[in-house]
């Protein structure tokens, strides 16, 4: 079990399986590639004369090399042909009958010293090793589609794997060039144990009709910094695999988060199950096409149009990182801004903040100095919510405190004159509470901006019960006009993106909690191999943990489900006052600035 794997039999040749064989024919491995279908086999050599070929073209190897490497990789149906290999990885499809097929098969062919690895990302490694007759040769080797540009490997022992054999494979996905985690088994691993819950709950929130599917997964990519949205990964997973593989979440876990949502089941039976079928959660050109195309529930890009008030002067309430970035975007776009704080000098200090960003724009060439004088012109700074009795629109930036927040909505319906917008940025509190504390709740809508404002290009539109409709139409005119995207959703807990990213967050942490995977390794995971530009435990100290045990206090009251429950470990770090980045611990230790 300790030897070199030079010969590697892949079994199964579909998307997954002739991506492994790029990757180890390229590596210099000798490989076998089984499939019972001789087209699949067909697409797999074929993949692999046009990914090489791309390769010679852009000089990253020669012809001779693209020779040699399609010389290593011969494809046949009978698993016979694994015989000689000293490592099977089989990708078949994700069912424990066709698995356990597979691998007593092997058992009569394959050399006694063979590591047999099972590539899936939601099974039990135990299960499928028990059924073998050599148990302590088999693991998981979880690679991420796509295989030649995802980084991660996932290595699954159980407690039946020979500890050799995890060596070995190690040693394997490093010469790949990859980032190998070793993983006990459980279902979905580190990677997909979080993604999937995260998923269900995406495609949950879409059947509800709380969002449009275009405003989830816009909002999860400039929301987050995600590579692609909620629905369009289910959509390129397929959707009949993501519901297989929550099944087998769900009965491990019982948490009601894996529990698949029902539209997954009914996609999954009416045939629509992703990209593969050209339909699913959107329709495609074809299937197999990643192109876009328009359906009955795209919405029309017109609509809404010209039904606002008019809006050329915004009132900004507070002092902090939030309210002058949003007052600095407001102003880059032209309207003349108030930026109201508790004194004259909080404000004067505020809009020097707003100064020294514009500075930096300027020397890295993002602005004119001509332009960060006319926007710094647009700003008023005043000492007095007074200052805002002629805004149009009023956008309060202040604590996340529903009774201040209330207390200046309250002070904003005496002080603003008759049809103006007012508006909240809370990130979690209900935006009701805001609007029944005026005379004029018809007026009041949420705009969620993302910090840092002036960079971030979401912003989530909240809309009450008793928003009126041209209050709706103005802040989403608004949005488009400094240059934000606009996405609309009712008033609940989290609103699209909080409430999508920190049950997320909040399973991470309980994952370290059972000494599951350390934090570093499911940082690396969630990086390599979903994509994300940081991974939860960097990103919960970058936000604050108070901040988010805050925010995950507010979804579990609303929805009332145990899995949103904070964990124990993010309660007592915030008893402790280690509360991120700001406080030099969180998570992690961080040097004192």
């Amino acid at each position: 079990m300790d030897t070199p794997l030079s010969t590697i039999a892949v079994v199964g040749l579909g998307t997954m399986g002739a991506g492994i064989a790029d990757v180890l024919a390229r590596a210099g491995r000798k490989v076998i590639g089984i499939d019972i279908s001789d087209t699949a086999a067909a697409q797999a050599v074929a993949a692999l004369e046009a990914s090489t070929a791309r390769a010679v073209a852009r000089e990253r190897i020669t012809e001779e090399e693209r020779q040699d490497v399609l010389a290593r990789f011969r494809t046949y149906s009978d698993l016979q042909a694994a015989a000689e290999a000293d490592l099977v990885i089989e990708v078949v499809p994700e069912s424990y009958e066709a698995k356990q097929e597979v691998f007593r098969a092997l058992d009569g062919i394959v050399r006694p010293d063979a590591i047999l690895a099972t590539g899936t990302n939601a099974l039990s490694v135990t299960r499928l090793a028990a059924d073998s007759a050599h148990p302590e040769r088999v693991l998981g080797l979880h690679f991420f589609a796509p295989v030649q540009a995802m980084k991660l490997v996932e290595v699954v022992s159980s407690v039946l794997t020979d500890p050799r054999a995890v060596d070995t494979v190690t040693r394997l996905a490093q010469d790949l060039g990859k980032e190998p985690v070793a993983v006990g088994d459980r279902a979905g691993f580190i990677a997909d144990g979080l993604l999937f819950g995260y998923l269900n709950q995406a495609a949950a929130m879409y059947e509800a009709k709380y969002a449009s599917r275009e405003d989830i997964d816009a909002a999860m990519k400039l929301g987050c910094g995600l590579p692609m949205g909620p629905l369009a990964l289910l959509d390129l997973i397929g959707v009949d695999t993501a519901r297989t593989v929550l099944e087998a979440m769900y009965a491990a876990s019982h948490d009601r988060l894996h529990a698949p949502a029902p539209i997954l089941k009914q996609l999954s039976e009416a045939g629509l199950t992703g990209r593969k079928a050209g339909r699913g959660f959107f329709t495609y050109a074809a299937p197999g096409s990643g192109e876009l195309v328009r359906d009955a529930l795209t919405p029309l890009t017109s609509a809404g149009a010209g039904a606002g008030r008019a809006v050329s002067s915004v009132g900004v309430a507070g002092s902090g990182t939030m309210a002058s970035g949003i007052a600095e975007v407001f102003a880059k776009a032209g309207y003349a801004v108030v930026l109201a704080a508790r004194s004259q000098e909080k404000a004067d200090t505020a809009k020097a903040r707003i100064a020294t960003s514009l500075a930096r724009s300027v020397t890295k060439g993002r602005m004119t100095a001509e332009a960060r004088d006319t926007t710094l012109a647009l700003i008023t700074p005043a000492g007095s919510l007074d200052a805002f009795a002629e805004v149009d629109l009023a956008v309060e930036a202040v604590a996340e405190d529903l009774t201040v927040k209330q207390e200046l909505f309250a002070r904003l319906d005496k002080i603003c004159k008759p049809g103006a917008v007012l508006a909240t940025t809370t990130s979690s509190l209900p935006v009701i509470a805001c609007a029944r504390a005026t005379t004029r709740p018809q007026d009041v809508v949420g705009m969620h901006f993302f910090n840092p404002a002036p960079a971030m290009k979401l912003v989530e539109i909240v809309r009450t019960v008793l928003t009126g409709d041209d209050v709706h139409a103005t802040v989403r005119e608004v949005t488009a006009r400094i240059r934000k995207h606009p996405v609309d959703c009712g008033d609940r807990a989290g609103f699209i993106v909080n409430a999508l990213l920190f049950p997320y967050l909040n399973n991470a942490i309980k994952m370290v909690e059972e000494h599951y995977a350390t934090l570093d390794d499911i940082d690396a995971a969630m990086k390599l191999g979903g994509g994300y530009p940081m991974g939860p435990f960097e990103l919960l100290d970058v936000v604050g943990l108070d901040v988010s045990l805050a925010i995950e206090r507010v979804l579990h009251r609303e929805f009332r489900d145990p899995g949103l429950a904070p964990a124990p470990l993010l309660e007592h770090l915030v008893a402790a006052g280690c509360l991120g980045r700001k406080t030099g611990r969180g998570f992690r230790e961080y040097a004192r600035r």
